[in-house]
């Protein structure tokens, strides 16, 4: 696999990037991700504070911040989300829009945002941008929080899985190899609740033509094959109660 510099952003796809922050000392890695579509850009899962500088930079190797017309949020986790008042301060927009799952802007709202707070689930689980690109997101109830979110781009076939398919490894690196499936072992072993509300969604996802998965910690996840043996590796995979 040809050396990835992680120093500024990865392209993932045309229109995709990768502009988070590698700590080569860190078992785990979050993943922002920026969607780039003609002169509007969305940033998926947008980091955290401490992060914010270098994600901000890659950003801007990439377009102008004012692009950002909207930011996703999985899940209100503050290693994932918390950098966005950060965000909107330097994006300038007043017509940005945070959006998320109605129960996760219950907890948002305290960090502090002054943007337009997009419940996905009270807008028909879609938002369309002016390009007339649509993004669905689809519910990933308690896994791991009551309003986590996936999104789905079917212009790349692209899933942003939020914390599914997520990993804890060491030895990082931002697109996985033949080995990564047991990596994925302890990350969803310790947050998600069970097996059984895992494979519901596993169903969902398992009938969508994806080509990669881009999760927001661990590795991005290309290709058919490496698609289907890492849904068969977390459907058969005990967690949270299934351990007690």
């Amino acid at each position: 696999m040809p050396t990835v510099d992680y120093g500024g952003p990865v392209a993932v796809t045309r229109d995709i990037f990768w502009v988070g922050f590698h700590d080569a000392e860190a078992d785990m890695h979050c993943n922002p991700y920026l969607l780039v579509d003609d002169e509007e850009a969305v940033l998926i899962d947008s980091g955290s504070i401490p992060q914010f500088p270098v994600i901000m930079r890659k950003i801007i190797d990439v377009i102008n911040p004012a692009q950002i017309s909207v930011v996703v949020a999985s899940h209100p986790d503050p290693d994932v989300c918390s950098n966005m008042a950060v965000v909107e301060d330097v994006v300038e927009r007043p017509d940005l829009r945070i959006a998320a799952h109605a129960y996760s802007l219950r907890l948002i709202r305290y960090y502090g945002l002054r943007s337009t707070l997009y419940a996905v689930d009270q807008h028909d689980w879609r938002l369309t941008l002016k390009s007339g690109r649509v993004l669905e997101f689809i519910p990933t109830p308690h896994l791991h929080f009551a309003g986590s979110i996936a999104t789905w781009d079917a212009a790349t076939r692209t899933l942003f899985t939020s914390d599914l398919f997520g990993a804890m490894d060491h030895d990082w690196q931002l697109f996985a190899d033949g080995n990564y499936a047991p990596d994925m072992n302890s990350w969803h072993e310790m947050i998600m609740p069970a097996r059984a509300m895992l494979n519901v969604v596993l169903d969902r996802f398992a009938a969508l033509p994806i080509a990669r998965l881009c999760p927001q910690h661990g590795s991005v996840i290309e290709g058919e094959a490496a698609i289907r043996e890492a849904i068969a590796h977390l459907r058969a995979l005990p967690c949270g109660l299934d351990l007690l």
